[in-house]
């Protein structure tokens, strides 16, 4: 029986209304093989990365979590933690996650939200820019690459790209900023190329998770509850996700609630996830 393995890789920032104008083919592939289907945040969810983040990676909604902005103080994550840290700690797998954006990682800002994967690579951008971020996102991808690829036993992963977010923060939603989506697509195939070159590879079932936590305002920014802002989406292929038959109502919540579902673990009572597997979920009719 094919051992099951999981990757999700979170693009901060990413405006659905202009992937069909964009050269993403690996995002089109994964969809092509799965679904990519809207998110549309909850009315009590602040459109910003901290709160979206930590609901993608924990399944519970902000009421629990307790992560309000960009600074995590006051938050719940001993009591409702990310899925890599549960799966280490209550199920003894293993587990990593890499990125740059520091209190996703490190004990800054209230954080991290990663509080104890198995595997932690953490990687400071130069500085706080687009180009600091295209860098810092690269080199995340290069080593995530390296050891996704090695053949360690890894059952979940989760990788963070940053530089799209940063892009639409200082030159809003034009050339650059679509540029930067393209650009992290190829990291993205960077990804998937590695997770095809493992030794193992035959023997492995891999469910692929890309996400995005909120979009943007068109002169660049969030935070607020326009359409632009509000929507997000989920990308998804692995066994038990229909092709072409995307999920309805889909929430972020619903990502962790996956990954636990995608190694064939039933999830505690005591865990109250707010969030449910895709395959469980109402497919869209035409």
């Amino acid at each position: 029986m094919p051992t099951p393995r999981v990757l999700v890789v979170g693009i901060d920032g990413v405006r659905l209304d202009l992937l069909p104008m964009l050269e993403t083919p690996n995002l089109d592939e994964l969809a092509n093989a799965g679904f990519l289907a809207p998110v549309h945040i909850d009315d009590d969810t602040p459109t910003m990365s901290g709160p979206c983040w930590t609901t993608i990676v924990t399944g519970v909604g902000v009421a629990k979590h307790g992560v309000w902005g960009n600074n995590f103080t006051g938050n719940r994550l001993g009591v409702f933690p990310d899925f890599t840290t549960r799966l280490a700690a209550e199920q003894g797998l293993r587990t990593f996650a890499a990125g740059g954006w520091e209190p996703l990682f490190l004990a800054r800002q209230g954080g991290p939200v990663f509080a104890a994967p198995s595997r932690l690579a953490y990687i400071a951008p130069r500085e706080d820019t687009p180009q600091g971020w295209e860098e810092c996102d690269q080199s995340v991808t290069d080593e995530a690459a390296r050891v996704l690829s090695s053949g360690e036993d890894l059952d979940a992963s989760f990788v963070y790209l940053g530089a799209v977010d940063e892009t639409a923060h200082f030159l809003a939603c034009g050339a650059e900023y679509r540029s930067a989506i393209e650009t992290a697509d190829r990291q993205l195939g960077q990804l998937l190329t590695a997770v095809r070159e493992r030794p193992d590879a035959r023997s492995e079932e891999w469910t692929i998770i890309v996400v995005t936590d909120h979009g943007h305002r068109d002169e660049g920014g969030h935070g607020g509850r326009s359409t632009l802002e509000r929507t997000a989406w989920i990308a998804a292929n692995g066994p038990g996700i229909a092709s072409a038959t995307p999920p309805d109502s889909l929430r972020h919540a619903d990502v962790a609630a996956h990954v636990y579902a995608a190694l064939g673990i039933t999830p505690d009572l005591h865990w109250t996830l707010d969030g449910r597997p895709f395959h469980s979920l109402t497919p869209q009719t035409a």
